[in-house]
This record gives structure tokens, C-alpha cells and sequence, in this order.
């Protein structure tokens, strides 16, 4: 497809800690991509993780990418104030018989998984009929299935999502809204055309597909999954674990376009690291058309 068709991809953060080069490289993908193509960027907060979402960190990731120079198009939208948007969500799955209420714990589930594989639910709950209730979790049961899918950077892609997850989470033993829950729901209900993140959730894709298709999405948005910045060769950068941030590269005396430049060339996207500034991203895709 030509770049003067309807893009509309986000920058979606969580604000759970400050923004790293990791961040940095999403946001050249997704503005960079998105400009060259004649597209729209919307800013989506991801602050569904009531217990770890932090006000002064969204604060911090708003005044890092004014910084940057990373403008979106629309106003921010918050998960955090889009409850009643779940809500009907989850009343449409509810309303075919593919919610449950869940007791297990995470470490339950822990430990009917395989080692070193992620966690898999077994359906303990499937069966027993639990009432919703505060404290339980609740679940949509999905179906087994091959999900099929071309990734502009991986290309064609299988997952069985029943296979690796089980029956996804959608609302915790807390009451908030899980990742995969949230996200399907957002990208549907904002027009999302092309989802562009990290390679670590490649393997939500699927499961995210089968969702959106359980929720009345027949066409699923195009998917672009790139490298990480690493800090070993087996550990991503990462906020848990406070790797160096953009604000610490800004106290350091480094300049925005250094910043963006450094984040190019750490994930290939640049021969050789040169300064860039975020109204120049674009070039580095000016090649590239929507699969």
C-alpha cells in the first residue's frame, strides 16, 4: 500500500518507570514509520496496573518525548480512565458464554507449568461455575487454534495461543484490567491499522488476534515487531530493573537528537550513530511500504 493511505499506529508506555533507549527505539519505529507513510500517531498511557502505575513517572514519559521531540496527533488517552469501555467489552464476551470467574493464584499456575516455558493456564476454573465476584479473576475462554499472521519484519507467523496461555486473563484478582485485555479493546475501539513494538510481544500477537476476533474484529491490524536494546545478550533494557533512562542521558548533557541518534544505531536502523532529530526519523524508512 502507497504512504498516502490511513495509517494509524500509537506510542503506548506504561507509566510503571522513565523512559530508556529501549523506549526510544519504539518511538523512531512508530513516528518514523507512521511519517513516512502519511500517518497518524496517537499517545495511549498504559496505566491499567493500578498497584505500579505512577503519576510522576507519566509525567516524566510526557516531558521526555516533548524533549525528544516525538509529537502525537491526538490528545493522550488513559487506560486508567477507560473503564466503562472495558466494562462493555466484557459484557459482549459475558453475553456468549465466554466468561468465567477465577480462583487460581499465579503461583498455582506456576507450578502446573512446564519449567522454563511461559506460564500456561490449565482451565482449572473452566468448569466450576464460580460467581464474579470481588477477588476472583476472570477469564475468556479461547478456543484451540492456529493463528495466522505475516509480520513485516518476521513474515509469516503460526502461534496456538491456547497451547502457550490458556484461557486468557482479563481481569485480575485486584481488579484491574490485564495487558492483553486492555490493549485488544484499545487498538479496536481507536481504529489502530498497524501495532509497532518490540520483538518480546511477538508472541501476544495471536492471542491478541483471537481476542479482537471474539470482540467483533474481523480484520486485524498489521503487525511490525523489532530488535530490543540489550543489556546482555539474553536481558532487555528494562524500568524494573532502573537501567539508564532518558533522563538521565539529559543531566548527563546529552542532546535529544544524540539520544535518538545513539537509539538508531544500537538496533541497526543506522550504519553509524550521527545525531537525529525526531522530525528526521522518517528518512530512515523513506523505502519501506505498508505490507
Amino acid at each position: 500500500m502507497a504512504d498516502t493511505s490511513n495509517v494509524i499506529t500509537r506510542f503506548a508506555p506504561a507509566p510503571t518507570g522513565f523512559l530508556h533507549l529501549g523506549h526510544v527505539v519504539n518511538a523512531i519505529y512508530v513516528w518514523g514509520l507512521a511519517r513516512a507513510r502519511g500517518g497518524r500517531v496517537l499517545l495511549r498511557i498504559e496505566d491499567h496496573d493500578r498497584k505500579r502505575s505512577r503519576p510522576e513517572y507519566e509525567q516524566a514519559i510526557l516531558e521526555d518525548l516533548s524533549w525528544l521531540g516525538f509529537v502525537a496527533d491526538e490528545p493522550l488517552v488513559r487506560q486508567g480512565e477507560r473503564g466503562t469501555i472495558y466494562e462493555a467489552a466484557l459484557e459482549r464476551l459475558r453475553n456468549v458464554g465466554l466468561i468465567y470467574a477465577c480462583e487460581c493464584t499465579r503461583t498455582g499456575i506456576a507450578a502446573a507449568s512446564q519449567p522454563g516455558q511461559e506460564l500456561c493456564y490449565p482451565g482449572t476454573c473452566r468448569g466450576k461455575n464460580l460467581p464474579e465476584q470481588p477477588g476472583l479473576g476472570v477469564r475468556v475462554r479461547i478456543a484451540p487454534s492456529v493463528e495466522r499472521f505475516d509480520d513485516v519484519r518476521h513474515g509469516p507467523q503460526q502461534q496456538r495461543p491456547f497451547e502457550a496461555c490458556g484461557d486468557l486473563l482479563v481481569r485480575d484478582r485486584d481488579g484491574n484490567w490485564t495487558y492483553q485485555f486492555a490493549v485488544t479493546v484499545d487498538d479496536d475501539a481507536q481504529g489502530i491499522t498497524d501495532v509497532i513494538r518490540g520483538d518480546d510481544l511477538l508472541s501476544s500477537t495471536g492471542r491478541q488476534i483471537q481476542l479482537a476476533r471474539l470482540l467483533g474484529r474481523s480484520t486485524p491490524p498489521q503487525f511490525l515487531h523489532h530488535r530490543l536494546v540489550m543489556k546482555s545478550a539474553t536481558q532487555k533494557l528494562s524500568k524494573a530493573d532502573r537501567d539508564t533512562s532518558v533522563r538521565d542521558l539529559r543531566s548527563a548533557g546529552w542532546t535529544a537528537a544524540r539520544v535518538i541518534g545513539r537509539a538508531a544505531a544500537s538496533v541497526g536502523l543506522a550504519d553509524v550513530e550521527r545525531p537525529l532529530s525526531a522530525n528526521d526519523v522518517a528518512v530512515l524508512f523513506s523505502g519501506v511500504r505498508r505490507a
